[in-house]
């Protein structure tokens, strides 16, 4: 089925804030000069004037039908929390407007990018980017150094990358901006990662663990020393799962202390430390000053070298709980890629608690998805089809999940405790485990995948990859 396209080009809907377009129900399709196009339901003259006043420019209204002009709005200017404004009371200023907006509407990183012609403004949002704003080249570099300003860096270096921090506070909200420079052909690049304030509204039972995962990863994490790692790709949610493990381990018996890159939560009660390479505070010195700490958990944000892996296997076997992230593509792929840092298998074997793998999935819109058959051509060709499996779920769209067809996300997990056969498995570097995971119904990312698809949550596009 081809969707009806609504998308309008972005050199457009900037020409009106999302609040005047859900306030007046216009859609602007045409400019030419000082003159803009409107489709709308309503094509009165008093419209079409209150509009030349508002907007300052000189205004034709064509008609369109209600519904149409609905999908339209939609699909080109997403609102916060259906209110239908993205105005916010503490400033007028562009750029903290778009900040604000941004952090309302759910996205999750901000990326501002030139080119030899133009530069635009894209928002992440479900995992996925889309352009929302146009720049000119004369505005791009004012924009940036007040970026830069705000973050604390050197305006005048623009040769080499640079890494700062924005505190944003408003009427009802307080949080914190990553803020990546790097330089590129045509000019600056930078990306903002949003980083919420708050971690209270984090919990284990609520990130998409089945009820036996739960209880397994519940388990592994109660031991008073070893080491928990949990794998995946770059905003897969590994961080808001260790998270949660925190939140569910801090009591005020506990000392725990944590060293990130970035603090991305706070949590009362918990140690936090930033990581701050260039005056030497990194992931391995910071480790090595928690052991005279007295800590009972220790959470580092990732393993990116043996050093720091060292340091943890080290922690673990002098009684500390240690949690941490590391990119791997599955569950047991973090014992091969703990053996490739030539981390001995036997200190593996003897500290890692447990190992988890897990992935964010988009869910299917339930007020707009369609049941189809499945087609040998839906899926992988190495992808043998159950025979439990003869219909899926497909995106439509709707002015309900913005006509993307997708609503919200759901984290999956492939969970592998380390039990007494695989210390074996591991010491003796047998690391084929295909028999040992089929025999414990160890539920896989793939597994899990299909019955996300099975049970209509999402589709088999948006899960493509694990089918493979």
């Amino acid at each position: 089925m081809i969707k009806e396209d609504y998308n309008i080009p972005v050199e457009l809907s900037q020409l009106i804030s999302s609040e005047q377009a859900y306030q007046y129900h216009i859609i602007p399709i045409h400019k030419d000069g000082n003159h803009i196009t409107f489709k709308s339901e309503d094509t009165s003259e008093s419209l079409q004037q209150e509009l030349h006043i508002v907007l300052g420019k000189s205004v034709s209204l064509i008609y369109e039908a209600p519904e149409i002009i609905k999908q339209y709005l939609a699909s080109n200017f997403r609102t916060t929390k259906r209110t239908q404004t993205t105005s916010f009371s503490y400033s007028s200023d562009f750029l903290e407007q778009l900040l604000s907006t941004a952090k309302a509407i759910g996205s999750s990183d901000i990326h501002f990018e030139t080119y030899e012609n133009n530069c635009r403004v894209r928002f992440r949002l479900d995992g996925k980017l889309k352009t929302y704003f146009i720049i000119s080249k004369e505005e791009y570099p004012v924009i940036i150094n007040k970026l830069k300003i705000k973050a604390g860096l050197d305006i005048s270096e623009k040769r080499l990358p640079q890494d700062g921090r924005i505190t944003i506070k408003t009427a009802n909200d307080e949080f914190d901006i990553r803020v990546s420079s790097l330089p590129t052909l045509h000019g600056e690049k930078i990306v903002l990662r949003i980083l919420s304030k708050d971690a209270d509204h984090i919990e284990l039972n609520d990130l998409g663990f089945s009820t036996e995962e739960l209880n397994t990863y519940k388990e592994t994490i109660k031991k008073p020393n070893g080491i928990v790692l949990i794998s995946g790709p770059t905003g897969s949610g590994k961080t808001t799962t260790l998270y949660a493990t925190l939140k569910l381990l801090n009591d005020e018996q506990a000392n725990i202390l944590t060293i990130e890159d970035p603090i991305e939560y706070t949590l009362e009660g918990v140690n936090q430390v930033q990581l701050k390479e260039n005056i030497g505070l990194d992931f391995t010195s910071t480790l090595r000053t928690f052991l005279r700490q007295d800590p009972d958990v220790i959470m580092v944000g990732e393993i990116r070298d043996a050093k720091t892996a060292n340091m943890a296997i080290r922690a673990a076997l002098t009684g500390h709980l240690v949690l941490s992230t590391i990119h791997t593509n599955s569950a047991w792929a973090t014992i091969t890629r703990l053996v490739d840092m030539d981390i001995a298998p036997f200190l593996i074997a003897s500290t890692l608690n447990v190992s988890v793998a897990q992935r964010l999935v988009r869910k299917l819109c339930e007020d707009c998805k369609e049941e189809q058959p499945i087609l040998k051509t839906d899926v992988p060709s190495s992808f043998h089809i159950p025979e439990d499996l003869t219909t899926q779920f497909v995106s439509v769209g709707c002015s309900h999940c913005y006509y993307t067809g997708y609503a919200g996300r759901k984290a999956i997990y492939e969970i592998i405790p380390i039990t007494k056969a695989l210390v074996s498995h591991i010491k003796n570097n047998n690391l084929e485990i295909d028999n040992y995971i089929e025999e414990h119904d160890i539920a896989t990312l793939k597994h899990n995948a299909i019955n996300l698809i099975k049970t209509g949550i999402t589709s088999v596009e948006e899960v493509y990859a694990l089918l493979i």
